[in-house]
Order: C-alpha cells, then structure tokens, then sequence
C-alpha cells in the first residue's frame, strides 16, 4: 500500500480532483461499483462543504488494511468557522441550501465509517471509510 495523497481543496478544481483520486482508489481496493459511487458522492458532498464552509482545506486519502479487510479512509480538514450546532448539520432533510441536499447526514449513510469533529472557531474535520466487502 502506498501512504497517504494529500489533495489541496481551494478552488472548484480541487473537488474535481478529489472526486477522480477517490474514484482511483476505490477501483484500486477492489469497491463494486455501488460502492465506488457511495463513495465518490460522499467525497463530493464533503469536498464542497471544504471549499464552501471551510473556506477550502484538504483531502488525505488512504488505502487501508485493518483486520484482514481493505478500503479507503478520506479525510477532508479545513481551518473554517466550525459547525455550531452538529446535531442540526446531522439532521436528515437539513440543508443550507447550496449543497446537492446531502449534507452530512447524506454523507455519512453512505460511508461505513463517519467521524466529525468541530468546533466553532477551530475548523472541521470529517473522517469517512468505505470497506470493500
């Protein structure tokens, strides 16, 4: 396995490229399709957010083997505002109206693994992984 690829998220390119490097290694650690796509929606929605929200950051993506098992660990960190109320940013339905209406619960339900942490005034970051079944 190679280490981690670190992804700058500052411009509308940089969702682009994380879309086509998320794609890469989900083809890579061997995901269905089905996956790969949860997948790559996921990283969609949440690179976004990054440029939106955050401001831009980045993704460091990772192809991962834990317990005889294989996949793919993204995370997206950005050094904006924060989320202020995280149980609302989780609700199902909740948007703030500029995302694909996935937000962060769309994202998580899709992944098999969600970490989120934030903070107001110290910036977001969301950990996701998909497992190859």
């Amino acid at each position: 396995m190679t280490g981690p690829a670190v992804l700058e998220i500052t411009a509308n390119a940089g969702v682009v490229q994380a879309r086509q490097l998320v794609r890469s290694l989900a083809q890579e650690c061997r995901l269905s399709l089905v996956e790969q796509t949860k997948l790559v929606t996921a990283a969609s929605e949440l690179a976004r957010n990054t440029l939106i929200y955050g401001g831009g950051g980045t993704m460091t993506a990772t192809l991962i083997e834990e317990r005889g098992r294989r996949g793919v660990r993204l995370a997206f960190e950005d050094q904006g505002p924060g989320i202020p109320d995280v149980d609302l940013a989780l609700t199902d339905g909740w948007t703030s109206g500029n995302g694909m209406g996935l937000g962060l619960s769309g994202s998580r339900r899709l992944v098999d693994d969600f970490v989120l942490d934030t903070a107001p005034g110290q910036g977001t970051t969301v950990t996701i992984t998909k497992w190859a079944r």
